[in-house]
């Protein structure tokens, strides 16, 4: 292990939900390498009535079960941030939170996935009428402008109106914004396409499986279960993928997982840009936990 001569080592909070803990396989090889910087990492849950002030940075890794609290972890993501340095920013999960930064990414000139959306109070199927009208797809994608871990997300066939309605009625009625995206059906042969950068730097890029089966309901856990597997990232992914980065309007974050899909062999498209709380798949990348640990090494001793 590193030294820093003798002075006490720093610490940083690996913030995770309760529920996560087990279920977060980045957590263990994470703190192992900052171990090896000579920092020591404390896995804390975001709600844990702790002080936070103990900490030099309170590192966002797992906290998925923040959709069912969302008013709840805004305020406490506001009130840390005045106490220690909050990673990613509170600015960028601000941001990041609402998948309505697709259509700012989109007026930047990055290439994403065709989203619209239905707000809160319109009548929810001539609006969808309005989406299938623009777009010829087959199947079609609903799922919640904030959302995580494809909770509440489903595919549905073009003639299958009646339940694509209601599903987005539900959310309209709860108060959610409905975002609607065209179901790119190369997905189930090549899957999807996930980079991740560390300050800035590309990193490693895996493959995840589909995840959303024609006709199925939503998930009920965390997240959705993955098939997850390394894989080579080409050059027009990573040319897209640091383009979304660039046109980022946030300070540039510590780290972050771009999420990509094809539509046909052209362009990759963005499908989301996850800035808060991404797996990071060090599983797949044995030599990335090290790199992440370097990085913040860097930053938390500038």
């Amino acid at each position: 292990m590193k030294t820093n001569g003798g002075a006490q080592p720093r610490r940083i909070a690996l913030v995770t939900a309760e529920q996560a803990r087990t279920l977060d396989e980045d957590l263990s090889p994470l703190a192992d390498a900052l171990h090896h910087v000579d920092i020591d990492a404390q896995i804390v849950s975001w709600d844990a009535a702790i002080d936070w002030t103990q900490f030099d940075m309170l590192l966002l890794r797992s906290t998925w079960d923040y959709m069912s609290r969302l008013t709840q972890f805004l305020k406490w993501a506001e009130q840390v941030s005045r106490l220690s340095v909050l990673v990613n920013s509170l600015t960028t999960i601000r941001w990041n939170i609402d998948k309505h930064y697709l259509g700012a990414l989109a007026a930047r000139g990055v290439p994403v996935v065709p989203t619209s959306f239905i707000e809160p109070g319109a009548d929810v199927a001539p609006a969808l009428e309005r989406f299938l009208a623009q777009d010829a797809c087959a199947e079609f994608v609903i799922k919640p402008a904030i959302g995580s871990g494809s909770r509440d997300a489903q595919r549905h066939a073009r003639g299958s109106r009646a339940a694509a309605v209601a599903h987005a009625a539900a959310l309209i009625a709860a108060g959610r914004s409905v975002l609607l995206q065209p179901y790119l059906a190369r997905v189930d042969e090549e899957g999807e396409a996930a980079l991740v950068f560390f300050g800035g730097e590309f990193s490693h890029s895996i493959r995840k499986g589909a995840l959303l089966k024609s006709g199925a309901g939503s998930t009920t856990g965390l997240f959705a279960p993955e098939t997850i597997s390394a894989r080579t990232a080409s050059a027009d992914e990573l040319a897209v993928a640091r383009q979304a980065l660039a046109a980022l309007p946030v300070d540039a974050p510590l780290y972050a997982r771009v999420d990509l899909l094809r539509a046909t062999a052209a362009q990759p498209l963005v499908l989301e840009l996850e800035l808060i709380e991404p797996s990071l798949f060090f599983a797949q990348a044995p030599a990335a936990a090290a790199r992440f640990a370097e990085c913040i090494r860097h930053i938390i001793r500038a």
